[in-house]
């Protein structure tokens, strides 16, 4: 077969650009990651050989090598893992076969040192090859098949692809280095790097050829080791091997359950949130073993979704090593581990919420959307999660518990009381929290669209419901106010006698709502658009709207404030003879208001305009 040139995906191309020109300060990461590469293929390549010997029938022992020829200037990283076909090296080494590729490269900037914290977040893998090599070439066979693949390429517009002979199994990855970097070349050199990065990979890796290599880890488990035997370093180093990381972990959560059930963990919670978190397909990340043979890295029953940002492995005691995924969907042990393992991390993760000096704040930031997933997903921790929540409120800068909440509730105060929203300044400013804000009630903003969903599942902490501000009536006359907010209530301006205004805009506006009524919750604002106690939150529904779940909306109910100079006016005009027509377009453009405020649509821009223009015309005329 002649060779065959193929392009890179577009996606890897800038990638690849921003990889190969970076100043990236420690290119020895490079063969950290081209090592762990080959550590997952010897890993695949052990499990599938437990349902087909066939696979390893040659005798060829599981390993890693690296062989340098310090003439032509080659380093390659050899294994005798599982291998690929022509296929595989199109889909693995010319593309990036990964969710949220194109959201991710948005984010670049074009900036190459601001743009790798970000690479970071994805993982560059085989590509960081490219920062020491001006040409890499794979010769690889996959395990079963007897025809070899050779690839090639200098990292810039493509590669090719042709048929090789004579190809052992596994992978060779031989990188032609560029010039000044032979210090990659030296075993002493090679060898401080692997010790540095890859001593926990539990496969040899040797440096050189024939039966006198020498072995340069120590070829043991890193999760097998009591915590008083690694060192932070190594902690670090295993969390940038398992998870394909470049930042450092925040949380490192190792342990050994013992009793009717034994697993060893090691998890890491990241520092930076991982740039496919929010795929909708919700894939774990923690690699399970059995025993310290690798079984999978998508164990789908071993970890509540809400926990999908883990990094790390488990590995099970009890489980049998030739299990499939699906019979791991179905098995008991794994849901008792499942429920074992999200109460440890939790219990770690609401430690570290209690403790000022943690930096809790920056990973609820990074991860509180993803954990309140699990508010309305895992009733048998939702006191833990609960626990370690954390929210934006109109009583503090920072973020606070509810327990926090509940300590600072107002006599009197029965519920605790929230808005939903996109925006925490936008909800700052909602006309809904004046009257909560004029007696010093505490309100929860949140702005995640899970919040949606979980507070009618949760329904209430410590006996206190959660009630949105933006719904039903706003009963405020129970709550003690602060003395401060009691002496600005003594100033406040005396309130209309609405009554015939109400039945006026009632009238006017027919179906275009609900009810109207006067309000409570007003200080400031004259109008306002709350939902009906039995309704859909307002916010809930715009959400609904946007992603096309919903076609029709509910009407709302328009309140007006009795105390408000405008109302005031209208009110007083609405018992003289004629008012219906002559308050007809006040009353539609107080609702267009009320819209506009809520950062809905107006249904009629066009009627909106016209009646302004017509009232402003009035007014003038009237004052000339």
């Amino acid at each position: 077969m002649t060779e065959e040139r193929l392009q890179f995906q577009s996606d890897v191309a800038r990638l690849l650009e921003i990889v190969a020109h970076a100043l990236y300060s420690e290119k020895e990461v490079f063969l950290r990651e081209l090592v762990s590469n080959a550590s997952d293929a010897c890993d695949k390549l052990r499990y599938a050989a437990l349902t087909d010997d066939g696979l390893m029938a040659d005798g060829v022992p599981l390993e890693i090598r690296l062989l340098a020829d310090t003439e032509a200037r080659t380093l390659t990283v050899a294994d005798t893992g599982v291998g690929m076909n022509r296929e595989d090296l199109v889909e693995n080494l010319g593309t990036i076969a990964r969710s949220g590729t194109a959201r991710f490269l948005e984010q670049l900037s074009g900036d190459a040192r601001k743009d790798l914290s970000l690479i970071g977040q994805f993982g560059v893998g085989f590509y960081a090859a490219f920062m020491v090599a001006d040409e890499v070439e794979v010769t690889t066979r996959r395990a079963g098949e007897a025809q070899g693949w050779r690839w090639r390429s200098d990292g810039k517009g493509g590669f090719t692809i042709a048929e090789a002979a004579d190809v052992v199994r596994g992978t060779r990855v031989t990188l032609h280095l560029k010039p000044g970097e032979d210090e990659f070349l030296d075993e002493r050199r090679l060898g401080a790097i692997v010790r540095k990065y890859s001593d926990h990979i539990p496969l040899p890796i040797r440096f050189g050829d024939g039966g006198d290599a020498t072995t340069l880890n120590r070829a043991s488990a890193l999760w097998t080791r009591s915590k008083s035997e690694v060192t932070a370093e190594e902690y670090k180093e295993f969390y940038h091997h398992v998870g394909h990381a470049f930042d450092d972990p925040w949380l490192t959560v190792h342990w050994r359950a013992e009793g009717k059930l034994e697993y060893t963990a090691l998890l890491f919670v990241p520092t930076l949130r991982p740039f496919d978190l929010f795929d909708p397909r919700r894939r774990p990340a923690v690699k399970l073993y059995v025993r310290r043979v690798f079984i999978t890295d998508e164990a789908e029953g071993l970890l509540p979704a809400y926990l999908r940002f883990l990094r790390g492995v488990v590995d099970s005691e009890d489980l049998p090593l030739n299990v499939s995924r699906e019979m791991l969907q179905q098995n008991p042990m794994l849901a008792r581990m499942k429920s074992g393992l999200a109460r440890r991390v939790l219990q770690d993760l609401v430690r570290k919420a209690d403790d000022p000096e943690s930096g809790y704040p920056a990973f609820w930031e990074a991860f509180g959307a993803v954990l309140k997933e699990g508010l309305y997903e895992d009733n048998e921790h939702r006191d833990l999660l609960l626990r370690a929540a954390r929210f934006r409120s109109t009583a503090a800068d920072g973020l606070a518990s509810l327990e926090d909440y509940v300590g600072r509730m107002k006599e009197g105060q029965e519920a605790i009381f929230t808005i939903t929203g996109d925006d925490p300044d936008a909800l700052l400013r909602s006309p809904q929290l004046e009257g909560y804000r004029a007696k010093g009630v505490e309100v929860l903003l949140l702005t995640d669209p899970v919040d949606e969903f979980w507070l009618p599942a949760v329904a209430s902490y410590k006996d206190k419901p959660f009630k949105s501000v933006t719904r039903g009536g706003a009963d405020l006359s129970a709550i003690k106010a602060a003395e401060a907010a009691e002496a600005n209530a003594e100033a406040k301006p005396a309130v209309a006698d609405t009554g015939p205004l109400v039945a006026l805009l009632k009238l006017s506006l027919g179906d275009a709502v609900k009810d109207v009524r006067p309000s409570e919750r007003l200080t400031d604002s004259a109008v306002c658009l709350v939902a009906d106690e039995g309704d859909m939150d307002m916010h809930l529904e715009r959400l609904l709207k946007q992603h096309k779940q919903l076609d029709r909306t509910a009407r709302r109910i328009l309140e007006i404030n009795p105390a408000h100079p405008l109302v005031r006016a209208l009110a007083e005009r609405a018992g003289a003879p004629g008012a219906t027509d002559d308050l007809a377009d006040a009353a539609w453009l107080l609702l267009d208001q009320a819209r506009i405020v809520e950062g809905e649509p107006l249904p009629d821009p066009s009627a909106f305009a016209r009646r302004l223009a017509t009232l402003m015309a009035k007014g003038l005329s009237a004052a000339g």
